[in-house]
């Protein structure tokens, strides 16, 4: 794995601040990113280019006993991305040390970055708020938590919640507002079809696929709407028998656990500007 790019971290996550907090000792374990130089190194900081060695060998000898200037990073939710100092943090992780001096900026996010994030949980986070704030999910129901295991599922189901939408606006003779159109759907479509996947078993039938709520949601979803073109009746539930029925086959489970991926978690106790 390499390192994150700063500019993916910082596009995609909302960042709502920023602060500098001075020089403190930081983890080196928590050192995933940089800024300009992603492609020289990869995640444990092992130098990908021949150049670093004679660099690495100069730091050595200018500083046998570990003591080094401190680095300047920026962090972004707990994580941290190497402004300047790359080769400074390739000595202190070959010499097994844990922490490290740095100058910290920090941009703060709503989320918790994670040692092991990558590319792919950061689109996944985004396409998550994306949707969240488009349909306005985040505003009428802001505890709702809808997450997918398969990036398409965001795209997928802002499709269905503005074709909702459409016909929540016939029924009512008048255009609903973005919330309104969020809190109908999650309460007349949303929570029945999970309600009757959890009735049909269908979270314990495929949990070794590491399936969501939202993934078992939008599969019955589209069995229906698929159901009803033979018989306009059929529900959740009859739709949640039929999948008891099917064989989704090896590759779509291979689809799951190979590319599968969560949003990063908020942060709900996020630092106050220091």
């Amino acid at each position: 794995m390499g390192l994150i790019p700063f500019d993916e971290a910082s596009r995609r996550l909302r960042v709502v601040g920023q602060s500098y907090l001075g020089v403190r000792e930081i983890p080196i374990a928590r050192i995933i990113g940089s800024v300009d130089r992603s492609r020289d190194f990869d995640r444990n900081f092992r130098p990908q280019r021949g150049l670093s060695d004679s660099r690495l060998a100069s730091l050595r000898s200018a500083f046998p006993d570990g003591g080094m200037p401190a680095i300047d990073v920026f962090e972004v939710g707990g994580a941290y991305f190497v402004e300047d100092g790359h080769h400074r943090v390739a000595l202190a992780r070959e010499r097994r040390a844990e922490f490290i001096d740095a100058q910290v900026t920090r941009l703060q996010t709503n989320y918790e970055v994670g040692p092991d994030v990558d590319v792919c949980q950061l689109v996944h986070t985004e396409q998550q708020r994306v949707l969240l704030e488009e349909s306005g999910l985040s505003r009428a129901r802001p505890e709702a938590s809808i997450e997918f295991t398969l990036l398409d599922g965001y795209t997928q189901l802002r499709e269905i919640i503005k074709a909702h939408g459409y016909d929540l606006g016939r029924r009512r003779g008048i255009l609903p507002s973005p919330e309104e159109v969020a809190d109908d759907w999650f309460d007349e479509v949303y929570v029945p079809g999970v309600e009757a996947a959890r009735r049909a078993s269908l979270p314990e039938l495929y949990a070794s696929w590491h399936s969501t709520d939202a993934d078992l949601f939008l599969w019955l979803y589209q069995l229906r709407r698929d159901l009803r073109a033979f018989d306009p009746t059929i529900d959740f539930d009859a739709a949640s028998h039929h999948a008891r029925q099917l064989n989704l086959g090896r590759r779509r489970k291979r689809d799951h656990l190979r590319y599968g991926r969560r949003p990063l978690p908020q942060r709900h106790d996020r630092p106050p500007p220091t």
